[in-house]
This record gives structure tokens, sequence and C-alpha cells, in this order.
């Protein structure tokens, strides 16, 4: 199985948030992680400096190619940063 995984620290969520699955509305400090498998990703938030990882909602998300990771990633980094209860955007809206 093809496995790629993309992480940023230190990003800081903008007003409103990150919206998870586990936990809400997170604000602060993040780590993001996402997880490619060779067709769909999984993205990943927790605070940083934390060992917890909570599902940002919307993932898992069809993705079908390693560089579509990527873009995923950034896209998920930058919607972090703007906050108002940030999720995953669809790979088709990429």
């Amino acid at each position: 199985m093809i496995r790629t995984s993309w992480t940023t620290t230190g990003v800081f969520t903008g007003p409103g948030g990150a919206r998870t699955d586990e936990a809400g509305t997170v604000t602060g400090e993040l780590t993001v992680q996402t997880i490619w498998n060779g067709g769909q990703a999984e993205v990943k938030i927790q605070y940083s400096g934390t060992a917890e990882w909570f599902t940002l909602t919307g993932s898992p998300v069809r993705c079908p190619s390693r560089e579509g990771s990527r873009n995923l990633h950034q896209a998920v980094v930058e919607a972090l940063r703007a906050g108002g209860d940030a999720a995953v955007p669809q790979y088709d809206s990429l």
C-alpha cells in the first residue's frame, strides 16, 4: 500500500478555530497531519506539544493522487489559519 504523510507544526487558528469530530471547535496553536493512502486522505490535528490527535471534520476525503494530497494539506493549513470553524475542503473544490 502506498502511504505518504505531510505534517505542519505551529499553525495558529484564525477566529472561530477548527472543527473536529471528537472535541468540537478547537483554537490555538496546532499541528496538522495529512495521511494519504493511495485513494483518500485523512486529516488529523492536535494541540502543539500534546499527544492526542483529533479528526478534522470532513476527513477522510477522496484524494486520488500523492500530489493532490499535498495540495489538500496546504489547503487545510490555509483554512485553519483563516478560522471560521474550518473543516477539510473537498478534493474537487481544490
